[in-house]
């Protein structure tokens, strides 16, 4: 549980201080007093950065630096943030660190009105959705993330030069097959665990009786995906060289979603990809107190506005035993959705 922070020269506040409760609390606040500011706050202080702005971005403008104190359940936090030279430092616990790196970590859930667009658009939404997730869990994947895109990087300046030594390029081909076959390991494991209560989660957000369903889209065969990454990677050389980059990997894969057996991102509906996405977060937040030591808390930026009174009532029942901060211009339209357990925080 996140108990209180206090912000020091951090977006739109010269000094705030706040309290906050286990159960949910209500950010209210008209456009542009600074709730989103405060939201991304505790992102931060949680993990390690915000999910809009960067590090110097989260400083107000004018000032060299800025500072978040958090207290949480079981450790004190303090993020200091500096402009010029631009740097960042960590302390839990009175322990200086220069990353916030799990142990030290506490998972989030982020529901913010961008998610509403995870069913269309370029398939890097979807990957970097899912990525993110995995992420947060498991450390290793991140690692293994991290290390694909750098020997991505290094494999696409290769086929940029005039010439390229062909064993010097299985070099580079060899590892990022391995390391291609580990992300999208990592990526088919989730995406099965979450089909395993989508359904369900769909059918109690939407009151219908349609089947939801996400999958893993990939031109080449995920049960041997390093394998099969090799070959191609072979196979293509000649037409990499021609485009300056590679064009099959992890990097180009995709996460489908079906609704009765329909591709969702063509027929859904608003009201459909409402519940979708809704679905998809409550099997996010699961999966997160599954996987994590800690209970996760749940940022929900002015998403209430999105959905109809049906759904929010079913959303204020999935937020039950979880620490919520929702930011609003109306808090009375939420409320309604809360018989009990809420705290009211005015940012004006």
């Amino acid at each position: 549980m996140l108990r209180s922070l206090e912000l020091k020269n951090i977006r739109s506040y010269d000094k705030g201080s706040f309290e906050f409760e286990s159960g949910v609390n209500i950010i209210v606040g008209p456009n542009a007093s600074g709730k989103t500011n405060l939201l991304e706050s505790i992102h931060m202080v949680c993990l390690g950065s915000g999910f809009k702005s960067t590090d110097t971005d989260m400083v107000a403008r004018g000032s060299e630096w800025g500072r978040l104190d958090a207290v949480y359940a079981d450790d004190t936090r303090i993020v200091k943030i500096r402009t010029a030279p631009a740097d960042k430092a960590f302390v839990i616990n009175d322990l200086e660190k220069k990353q916030l790196r799990a142990p030290y970590t506490v998972p989030v859930v982020l529901f913010e009105p961008n998610h509403m667009l995870l069913l269309g658009g370029e398939p890097e939404r979807r990957r970097s959705y899912v990525d993110g997730i995995l992420s947060q869990v498991d450390p290793q994947f991140k690692k293994n993330l991290n290390a694909y895109k750098r020997t991505l990087a290094q494999r696409n300046r290769l086929l940029k030069q005039e010439r390229v030594d062909p064993d010097h390029m299985f070099v580079w081909d060899l590892r990022l097959s391995e390391l291609s076959g580990e992300v999208v390991r990592k990526r088919a494991e989730y995406v099965s665990v979450i089909n395993d209560n989508l359904i369900t989660n769909y059918r109690s957000v939407s009151g219908n009786d349609e089947v939801l369903e996400i999958y893993y889209d990939s031109k080449l065969t995920v049960s041997s995906y390093a394998q099969a990454h090799l070959q191609k990677l072979k196979l293509d050389f000649d037409l990499d060289r021609t485009r300056g980059f590679t064009g099959s990997g992890a990097h180009r894969d995709d996460i489908g979603v079906r609704l009765d057996g329909a591709e969702a991102r063509l027929s859904a509906s608003r009201g459909e990809t409402r519940s979708i996405v809704l679905a998809l977060k409550m099997a996010e937040l699961d999966i997160v107190r599954q996987e994590s030591t800690r209970s996760p808390l749940l940022l929900l930026d002015d998403v209430f506005s999105e959905l109809d009174g049906k759904r929010r009532r079913l959303l204020a029942q999935a937020l039950r035993n979880t620490q919520a901060f929702i930011t609003t211009t109306d808090a009375d339209a939420i409320v309604k959705g809360f018989l009990e357990d809420y705290n009211v925080i005015a940012t004006n």
